[in-house]
């Protein structure tokens, strides 16, 4: 196949340039790409769109994704996902295919290294194409530290006898208390890291219209013609908001109608009433949780569709109406901390976004008409998501903010038995998944309360995963946040990421009182938003 530098196909033999910003790949002698390779190719991507989707609806809908069937249904779906990635990246690596993507691509000439072989030389040139890299490197390594764990468990628990079975273990490497436990984790987490890196990968393919414009302006890529964010992530983010708002209405209703059965279909066995619930979710808390995580983003989608110059009709706004909805959810909700960090994340945004908007009023004199209608919008949104929030949830949150003070207290306590474990497994920790089956271990007697969950997933966090594991994800987390800084990669404006960043901060803020990285849905939620952080930039090369 001869090779072009519109079509993305290189002639065979050639080397090239990685579409990773940086990273240089020569090849010697690379495999012939045949039409079959890119057939393949654009079918992997054509499946992966519908997958990502389904589980971005699917998980807050299958009440919450708790249950071992709907978590294992999208573990599945993640490890589908990691071999359609596989498949890809086989293809781009091996093949020396070059499909339209975000990153700059390049080609140049052919360096032998040997003859009858080839090596492949990665170089990373740029601090994006570092920052990926350490990403991937940390992913490995915490993935491979959950399977060190299960594989040199110290003991398993069986429940039916609620006793421990003991194993030799190597004491100075990761281990485990409980096998079974670990080895679920390590599932769960596999599934969640191969759709992470797959969100990612298929975020940076160009839509056959932007490869169109590439085709037609080299130059640019048609970065110029377009909107200020990819086709991709625009629907995806659209997707996230019209689910949530449904998800939101549907709650809303649910707790106007005082049904105590989730969706209308199931009564929980934990939470029955239909005050602690919250639409699909058992616990109101998880609920608040997850409408904070994604509202922000839904504000910054809607300021970026707002101030891109392609969009002329006012569909964008629709985005404010759903926003709202959400933004109100976490108080009617009748959750204390997500009312608070509600409130704390609409006072942040608010003075941002206004600081921000008179900003450049101050600055573009011109197009008086549009900045009146976007401080209006802006106004009548932050005052009708507190006014609807306060007056469907005001009467029975009022009450229960009274006695925070005391079941905080409760919580302490708890946290005061809780952490004697993570000083006695400091570094290693007791072992990925395995609080809830270690935590008898430490209760003064069998009437100490005995909860799955810590309710402080910074502190369970670290019990289970020690001070190594921790630093780990701590470290995997602080790359997706650097990520903006460096150039190269997709544009996206200042406003969306800080909104981003406010919605995984009250996320972090929720999690020190709280357990929403023990909640699928929720986590694959964070990870969505991380994907995307992983390839925005504020300039591009």
């Amino acid at each position: 196949m001869e090779g072009n530098g519109q079509s993305g196909i290189p002639t065979p033999g050639a080397g090239f340039v990685s579409e990773v910003p940086g990273a240089k790949r020569i090849l010697t002698r690379p495999q012939p790409l045949r039409a079959r390779d890119v057939q393949l190719y654009r079918a992997c991507e054509e499946l992966t769109e519908p997958l990502i989707y389904f589980m971005a609806v699917f998980s807050p809908w299958a009440f919450g994704t708790t249950q071992p069937w709907s978590i294992w249904l999208m573990n599945a779906v993640g490890y589908i996902l990691g071999l359609l990635l596989a498949c890809k990246l086989v293809i781009r690596w091996f093949k020396g295919y070059h499909p339209p993507r975000w990153e700059r691509v390049k080609s140049e000439g052919l360096r032998d290294i040997a003859v009858g072989q080839w090596s492949l030389v990665l170089g990373l040139q740029s601090i994006a194409a570092r920052l990926i890299a350490v990403l991937a490197v940390l992913t490995v390594a915490i993935l491979g530290y959950c399977l060190l764990s299960a594989v040199n468990a110290r003991a398993t628990f069986h429940l039916a006898e609620r006793s421990f079975a003991y194993h030799r273990c190597i004491l100075w490497l990761p281990h485990s208390l409980d096998s079974s436990r670990t080895w679920v984790a390590f599932w769960t987490y596999l599934g969640l890291a191969c759709s992470f890196w797959a969100i990612r990968d298929w975020l940076m393919g160009k839509s056959e219209g932007e490869a169109r414009a590439e085709r037609r302006n080299p130059q640019t890529g048609g970065e110029k013609s377009g909107p200020l964010l990819p086709v991709r992530l625009c629907r995806l983010l659209w997707i996230l908001a019209i689910n949530g708002g449904l998800l939101g209405a549907e709650g809303i209703i649910q707790r106007l109608d005082g049904s105590g059965k989730l969706l209308f279909l199931v009564k929980p066995r934990v939470n029955p009433g239909a005050s602690t619930q919250f639409g699909p979710y058992a616990y109101r808390a998880n609920a608040s949780q997850y409408f904070n995580l994604i509202w922000p983003v839904c504000l910054g989608f809607w300021w970026t569709l707002n101030r891109s110059h392609s969009t002329r009709r006012g569909a964008h706004h629709l985005l404010l109406f759903i926003a709202a909805i959400m933004a109100a959810c976490p108080i009617i909700s009748t959750s204390r901390g997500g009312a608070l960090v509600t409130v704390a994340i609409i006072a942040l945004a608010s003075f941002f976004l206004l600081s921000t908007h008179f900003l450049l009023t101050a600055r573009r004199q011109g197009d008086r008409p549009t900045q009146r209608v976007t401080l209006a919008c802006l106004v009548l949104f932050f005052s009708s998501a507190l006014a609807l929030g306060f007056t469907l949830g005001w009467k029975t949150l009022k009450p229960r903010l009274h006695h925070m003070s005391e079941d905080a207290q409760i919580r302490w306590k708890m946290y005061e038995k809780a952490r004697p474990m993570a000083g006695d497994y400091p570094l290693f920790g007791t072992g990925p998944g395995t609080f809830e089956t270690v935590f008898p271990l430490y209760r003064f007697s069998t009437g100490t309360y005995w909860p799955a969950q810590l309710h402080n997933d910074w502190l369970e966090i670290r019990i289970t995963f020690g001070w190594l594991g921790s630093a780990l994800i701590a470290l995997a987390l602080m790359a997706v946040l650097l990520r903006w800084f460096a150039p190269g990669g997709i544009h996206g404006g200042k406003c969306f990421i800080v909104l981003t960043w406010l919605a995984l901060s009250g996320c972090m803020v929720h999690a020190r009182y709280d357990f929403p990285f023990q909640i699928y849905s929720i986590v694959l939620l964070f990870l969505v938003l991380c994907a995307i952080l992983s390839n925005i930039t504020r300039r591009t090369l």
